[in-house]
């Protein structure tokens, strides 16, 4: 195989990754449900959702951590998905650097 049909190859791949990155949604949850965030595969927020019983003028900072820490669980299933994608493009190929 020459070197400019792999690069080709290589940039349609990384075309196909792109696109299903934009319209992958991920959502996460903290606080048993209480805080609900939607992510794209660009780890753009999308949405969030908040159960009543946790906004309170009182304990805003438990707000916030529950936010948080959604949105970092969304972050990290994203790059779990992504991993997956790109193995299963890879179709076991072994490239030098690639693990």
């Amino acid at each position: 195989m020459n070197i400019q049909k792999m690069m080709q190859q290589a940039q349609q791949m990384q075309e196909r990754v792109q696109k299903q990155m934009a319209e992958m949604k991920i959502e996460a949850t903290a606080g048993g449900g209480m805080v609900t965030v939607t992510v794209n595969g660009h780890k753009n927020l999308l949405k969030i959702t908040l159960d009543r019983e946790v906004i309170s003028k009182h304990d805003v900072e438990m707000l916030q951590d529950l936010i948080v820490a959604a949105v970092n669980d969304a972050h990290r299933r994203v790059d779990e998905a992504l991993a997956s994608q790109m193995q299963g493009l890879m179709g076991g190929m072994r490239l030098p650097g690639m693990g």
